[in-house]
């Protein structure tokens, strides 16, 4: 596993290699010490048991900056972590030493690296027994729009159905990652396939259109997901998070669950009109208010500016809401029967931790994969409620648009339907990962054919 250092990346490959721990193999996953340790320590649901498999190799990046967040750029792209990523393409020389030094113990290495870190696997084609897969961390549907968009001569007509207005990428990057990753792309094209964290019951139609779009027939694209565990694993040997133990005294269904990730960085005006709409909506909620990672979360540059709440607000609302400051485990959070929405920036590992748990969404995207991500929870699933449109992205948003949201997701009529189209979506996806579901069985043919004799 050769994983990008961002969180939301290095989750997904540390699922995926509990996952594949579960067949009996071994996997060594490659990166630097510190996010390594950071994938490590955030990781939630799976069995102690499954890690034992897990031989993590420990690589020091060249020095590089790690300023703190702003909250402030036009843009919302955490840019603050571009000198991490320029880093990490360092990676190249230590992971290829890894690899031929596995090639001689193995009868074949199978390398399975996120798309962006095409470039640090591209000598992986000169071991003979070497064969690679490309690990896609975003949805299908924004991975076909995305390479639909890429082309000048559309190949073919798309059905009447599929969306039409689908948000542009502009606002959506900076300059010096759209680089980074064409850099990456060109790196591209030797693997035997590509695997995605998705179900075919929720965007398998996309995938398809992805393999009619691809220009190499032989490429496998593989559905394995949900990549997260499906079902809670009880470590009676750990205490509960304070928020599990909060959400117990709640009804069924009754709490908004609010959180933006690891690369988001709201601006002071911003929290406070989400501070004032939550307040007014009259919901329990969950509110994780941090700042975004910086490169290194463990020995952090710079001074983080800590978010900031009206005054007084924590004491008026203590009897609906608490906020949380800290790093939380998500995916227990959102597996409790009394979590009833999700606000969230939509980044794929919410949105499929949403999904397989049956949560609807109230989408707010950021950046990055996520406006697109938005549009297929609440257009083409119908499971979630835009919180905003991404043409107005520049604009505040009001309490007031907050609220009515919430109303929506959590009150209204509409909401009821959308909680029972995410129920049976939730049911759907779950199936799909036992015994003879669709997920299931992609994975296992997957075992099977890197384990051919």
């Amino acid at each position: 596993m050769v994983p990008f250092p961002a969180q939301g990346h290095l989750n997904q490959l540390l699922h995926l290699a509990h996952l594949i721990c579960t067949y009996g193999l071994p996997v060594h996953y490659a990166g630097s010490s510190s996010h390594n340790h950071q994938a490590t320590l955030r990781l939630h649901g799976w069995d102690s048991s499954t890690s034992t498999n897990i031989h993590f190799h420990d690589f020091e990046l060249p020095p590089y900056s790690s300023p703190p967040p702003s909250p402030d750029n036009s843009i919302q792209f955490p840019s603050h972590l571009q000198p991490l990523f320029d880093a990490s393409v360092h990676l190249r020389q230590p992971v290829c030493q890894l690899i031929q030094q596995l090639s001689i113990k193995y009868k074949r290495i199978i390398v399975i690296h996120d798309t962006l870190m095409a470039s640090v696997v591209q000598d992986v084609k000169t071991i003979p027994n070497t064969e690679s897969y490309a690990f896609v961390p975003i949805s299908a549907f924004t991975s076909f729009f995305n390479a639909w968009d890429r082309k000048p001569q559309k190949p073919f007509l798309l059905d009447s159905d599929v969306p039409k207005c689908i948000p542009t990428t502009d606002g959506c990057s900076t300059p010096d990652i759209l680089e980074f990753m064409i850099n990456q792309k060109n790196c591209l094209g030797s693997e035997s396939g590509r695997l995605y964290n998705t179900s075919r019951v929720i965007d398998g139609r996309y995938l398809e259109l992805l393999q009619k779009l691809s220009t190499d027939s032989a490429t496998k694209y593989l559905a394995v997901g949900p990549l997260n565990p499906v079902k809670m694993k009880n470590d009676n040997e750990k205490p509960r998070h304070m928020c599990l133990k909060w959400l117990d005294k709640h009804e069924k269904g009754s709490v908004i669950y609010v959180s933006f990730g690891s690369t988001t960085s709201l601006t002071d005006e911003q929290i406070t009109e989400l501070a004032l709409g939550l307040e007014r909506s009259e919901q329990n909620f969950i509110w994780v208010l941090r700042r975004a990672d910086t490169g290194d979360v463990f020995t952090s540059t710079g001074e983080c500016r800590k978010p900031q709440l009206p005054e007084g607000y924590e004491e008026r609302v203590k009897n609906r809401g608490i906020i949380v400051k800290e790093w939380v485990p998500q995916l227990e959070i959102l597996a409790h029967s009394s979590v009833g929405g999700f606000m969230s920036h939509c980044g794929w590992n919410s949105c499929m931790e949403s999904i397989s748990m049956g949560v609807p969404m109230a989408a707010w995207p950021m950046h990055s994969d996520q406006p697109r991500n938005a549009i297929l929870v609440t257009e083409v699933l119908r499971i979630g409620a835009l919180v905003r449109s991404w043409a107005q992205r520049a604009e505040l948003v009001k309490s007031s648009t907050i609220e009515n949201v919430l109303r929506r997701l959590m009150v209204l009529e509409e909401g009821k339907e959308m909680w029972k189209r995410a129920t049976e979506l939730g049911d759907a996806v779950r199936a799909s990962v036992v015994d003879g579901g669709s997920s299931r069985l992609e994975m296992d043919s997957f075992i099977s054919h890197i384990t051919r004799r």
